[in-house]
């Protein structure tokens, strides 16, 4: 099974992705950032997600989909771009007719760690040992998506 885990954000999309074929084998394929310029109108910048991630999916062609589900408490204008950039990322998704699961940050934690309130950085050293890489992927905005793809894998049968 190819998963795909995909951590929204308008100047920065997340995307990891990895096959598994049990909950307990992982295999990390690739993890990226789909990047959009800052100033352009944000109607430009969620067109330039739209394509790029749709573009994405039809070439990696995923059996699942697993997208961060948004918290914010502080910060509504962050909270209002990500919260759009992540409509195109679930419209995208359903275009392409792929599965879809979606985990709030304390879920994906606690699934990654066992504890629902581990710092980002316990995450990514946890990440390192599951998926067996030498070090910890970059940009943090990959590492996340790596982070929701494993989710997807343990949970995938939701």
């Amino acid at each position: 099974m190819r998963i795909i885990g995909i951590d929204p954000g308008l100047a920065t999309v997340g995307v990891g992705i990895l096959v598994s074929d049990s909950p307990h084998h992982l295999q990390a394929e690739e993890w990226l950032t789909i990047r959009t310029k800052a100033g352009l109108p944000a109607s430009e910048r969620l067109a330039e997600i739209f394509t790029d991630l749709t573009a994405l999916l039809q070439e990696v062609k995923p059996d699942l989909a697993v997208v961060e589900r948004l918290y914010f408490e502080t910060n509504v204008k962050t909270a209002m771009d990500v919260s759009q950039a992540r409509g195109i990322i679930l419209l995208a998704i359903e275009l392409q007719k792929i599965p879809l699961l979606e985990a709030t940050p304390l879920q994906l934690k606690q699934a990654i760690t066992g504890d629902g309130k581990a710092d980002k950085r316990q995450v990514q050293e946890m990440l390192v040992r599951l998926l067996q890489l030498k070090e910890i992927p970059q940009p943090d905005d990959a590492a996340d998506a790596l982070a929701l793809a494993v989710y997807g894998a343990v949970h995938r049968d939701i």
